[in-house]
C-alpha cells in the first residue's frame, strides 16, 4: 500500500475578503474530490485572503498510481485561471515505512 500527499501553495486572483476566498477555494476542493477520489482540504494560510495552502492525499496499491493521481491534481490546480500555483511539495510513503 502506498500513500501520497501533495501540498500546494496558491495565490488567489481578485479576492478581497475571506468570504471571497472561500467562494474560490470550495469549488476547487470539490472538483479535486469528485474527479480524483482524493482527500482534499485547506491546510494553511486560513487567515490570509489572497493565499491558500491546499493539501491532497491519496492511497493506492501501486506507487505509480499514487504519482499519476497527484500529477493530475497538480495539473488541475495549475490550469485554474482564478489561481496561480506558486509551489508544491510531495511525499510518498510505502506500507513498510
Amino acid at each position: 500500500m502506498f500513500t501520497g500527499s501533495l501540498t500546494a501553495d496558491l495565490l488567489l486572483g481578485d479576492v478581497h475578503s475571506l468570504k471571497g476566498k472561500r467562494a474560490v477555494v470550495r469549488p476547487i476542493l470539490a472538483e479535486l474530490r469528485r474527479r480524483y477520489a482524493v482527500a482534499a482540504a485547506e491546510v494553511g494560510d486560513q487567515d490570509l485572503h489572497r493565499r491558500v495552502l491546499l493539501g491532497v492525499a491519496t492511497v493506492a496499491g501501486d506507487a505509480g498510481q499514487v504519482t499519476d493521481v497527484l500529477d493530475a491534481c497538480e495539473r488541475l490546480l495549475a490550469e485554474r485561471p482564478e489561481v496561480t500555483l506558486l509551489s508544491t511539495h510531495r511525499q510518498l510513503f510505502s506500507g513498510t515505512d
